[in-house]
């Protein structure tokens, strides 16, 4: 399908508050800060960065195909035979223009989530269920950040007619800039917990930066919140400050208006049955746990509030899967057969540990297999990360789990209490692990691999896809 453009060269020219050098640009279809993504048409926006300078990377730009590029003063001098030139003072600031831009000429209905735990995956889900009832424009990957959300903004069509971002934050004071160029119609916190703790006095801080994205709330715009999270009290009150006058309630109580009444797991996912606002429904979720139920919620909170039809957005939650690190379930051969490789190697912290340890418990393995949990260091907790660490032994037991292996100094003080019949192994990173992982599992297991983008577990995952992707299945015999 060919791509749309989104912006003409006088638009850019006006968005960007830029001079042009060389021809006036063709109108784009897409805006890129890598050229190793860079796509034929694409506006290139050479943005400075602590360890990359894009300038240096104008002229590979031009060679695949960039329409034109912005650039700064002084790295205009090394690109002026390139292309297209559009000369700014600084680009991250015009890419806010940019993205400013956009939202100002956008008639789009726009939902921002944040929270500690589940916004990409929130953040996926609904831009899953929009599509269903309109253009749908979201933010790729999980760019939530003073770059991300400028340019998920500037990328935006004039058509779209619904606009989903996430916007993260590991500091007080920066949802604030970000939610205030989004002007969200609906916001949505998914969850409170102690992530970057290290940067926070206490939790209760984290909360008040979580609320701050009621400051860029449209007038009339809706607040969602979970109302089983300890703080939720908190966070209304933050809201009714921010002067939110309409907030919507998600859980298992009874007084909320949108409540998970029951979930069942079934293969590659689970059976809800919810309330939403006085709409009963039974429907199905493409991704297994507790926590996705509940973000799916938030969803058909959004739907309500945009009014759509709940009814048509439940069904589009079949079509919700667990995003790649996210709990991605792949099914992996051996010599000997198969086992299932749960992907939550993107991040940790010990709210999101414990439920992807309920899914790992909830997933059936084959035949004798077992459960075996892959943990790494979580990161960013501050002085009492070790024995947040330890606290994660209640979980293992509730969820049956059969072996444990762990990597990282952290997680060596939790490896040191689980119980030896289940110790799998411990090694101080990642990579030293993997030889011991891959030497244990047998045909029929599910494996679980979590840990911080810090811990690198991600390589675990890899090294498992690599080896086993390709292994030929024998009829007899266990691959150690």
């Amino acid at each position: 399908m060919t791509k749309q453009p989104i912006w003409n060269g006088f638009e850019l020219i006006n968005g960007l508050n830029a001079r042009v050098h060389g021809v006036l640009p063709q109108p784009v279809t897409g805006i890129s800060i890598d050229t190793r993504t860079l796509e034929q048409g694409d506006l290139f926006v050479a943005l400075r960065g602590e360890t990359h300078d894009g300038h240096n990377y104008v002229h590979t730009a031009f060679a695949k195909g960039a329409a034109a590029a912005v650039v700064d003063e002084a790295g205009a001098l090394a690109s002026r035979d390139s292309g297209p030139l559009l000369i700014v003072p600084d680009c991250l600031p015009s890419l806010e223009l940019l993205g400013r831009k956009a939202r100002m000429r956008s008639k789009a209905d726009v939902v921002a989530v944040t929270g500690s735990v589940g916004k990409t995956g929130t953040k996926e889900a609904l831009k899953t269920v929009l599509s269903r009832f309109g253009e749908t424009h979201a933010s790729a990957a999980s760019y939530n950040n003073h770059i991300g959300v400028p340019l998920t903004l500037a990328r935006m069509p004039a058509q779209a007619q619904y606009g989903v971002f996430e916007i993260g934050m590991n500091h007080s004071g920066e949802i604030t800039p970000l939610v205030g160029m989004v002007r969200p119609h609906v916001a949505i916190i998914t969850t409170v917990a102690p992530v970057h703790i290290e940067n926070f006095p206490n939790v209760e801080a984290i909360a008040d930066a979580k609320a701050e994205i009621f400051l860029g709330l449209e007038p009339e715009g809706a607040a969602i919140l979970n109302y089983d999270n300890e703080h939720f009290e908190h966070l209304r009150d933050r809201a009714h400050e921010a002067g939110v006058h309409h907030i919507l309630t998600f859980g298992t109580d009874a007084h909320v208006d949108a409540r998970l009444i029951s979930l069942a797991p079934i293969a590659d996912g689970s059976v809800m049955e919810v309330d939403i606002c006085g709409t009963h429904l039974t429907c199905r979720l493409g991704a297994p746990g507790h926590h996705v139920a509940m973000n799916a919620l938030s969803v058909l909170l959004t739907a309500y509030a945009f009014n759509l039809d709940v009814r048509a957005a439940a069904d589009e939650l079949q079509f919700v899967h667990a995003p790649k690190g996210r709990g991605e379930k792949t099914t992996l051969t051996t010599r000997a057969g198969t086992f299932t490789l749960i992907d939550e190697s993107y991040n940790a912290n010990p709210t999101s540990v414990r439920a992807a340890l309920h899914v790992l418990a909830s997933t059936p393995p084959l035949g004798i297999g077992r459960h075996i949990a892959v943990l790494g260091d979580m990161l960013e907790l501050g002085p009492h990360a070790e024995d947040m660490h330890k606290e994660l032994i209640d979980a293992i037991a509730v969820s049956d789990i059969d072996l444990v292996f762990c990597a990282g100094p952290l997680m060596k003080s939790l490896f040191d209490i689980v119980p030896r019949a289940k110790r799998g192994g411990w090694a101080p990173t990642a990579l030293e692990l993997k030889p011991l992982l891959m030497d244990a599992i047998h045909s029929g297991d599910v494996v679980m691999v979590k840990g911080s983008n810090g811990s690198r577990m991600g390589l675990i995952v890899a090294a498992l896809q690599d080896h086993y992707s390709t292994a030929q299945p024998l009829k007899h015999g266990v691959d150690h």
